[in-house]
């Protein structure tokens, strides 16, 4: 019997290094877009990059995340799927699991039911974005495709809010053991 050919097969260790290169030079190319044009998931385009820019933790821990960030003030969520790109500031209110879901209800505009028992993993991520500085941690579920991602607020003059970086750096640190590698971009 012969063997099939997989469609989209996994780029080798030149082309990885090559998608890895476009994500850290062109902090206007989106995640998501590189994935469609390479036949891969969001996930799976995240981890070709260095510890310096993007580091894991189980989704086991979406729960200590989730907490963490709901007392950080005004954050950044971001819904990116292939027909929208959903971005709501707001406070992440407290969730709470019932019914199957971990719900999300408070005062705010930010409200629903999130499928945590699909989150496979969390990645940190300190990619500069659309020339700016970032911080983001995204959701990434057992398919990995992406979730959701909670970004870092900023402040009036659109500075990163230090708090929030030292509370990212922190859980960061919690949930992936240890500090981040030095010599970030």
């Amino acid at each position: 019997m012969a063997a099939v050919e997989n469609a989209n097969p996994r780029p080798n260790g030149h082309k990885r290094r090559e998608i890895a290169t476009r994500l850290i030079e062109d902090s206007m190319l989106a995640v998501e877009q590189v994935a469609r044009e390479q036949g891969m998931t969001p996930a799976d385009v995240l981890r070709l990059l260095p510890d310096t820019l993007c580091r894991w933790a189980p989704g086991t821990a979406f729960e200590q995340a989730m907490a963490d960030v709901s007392g950080r003030g005004e954050v950044l969520f971001l819904l990116h799927t292939v027909n929208a790109i959903v971005e709501v500031k707001a406070t992440i209110p407290p969730g709470r699991f019932g019914h199957g879901f971990f719900n999300l209800h408070g005062p705010g505009p930010l409200g629903g039911h999130i499928s945590a028992s699909r989150c496979a993993d969390i990645a940190f991520v300190r990619r500069p974005f659309m020339r700016a500085e970032t911080r983001s941690i995204q959701f990434y579920d057992i398919e990995g495709e992406g979730m959701f991602k909670i970004f870092v607020g900023r402040d009036a003059e659109r500075r990163l809010i230090p708090d929030q970086l030292r509370r990212f750096d922190a859980l960061e640190a919690r949930l992936c053991g240890g500090a981040a590698v030095a010599g970030e971009a």
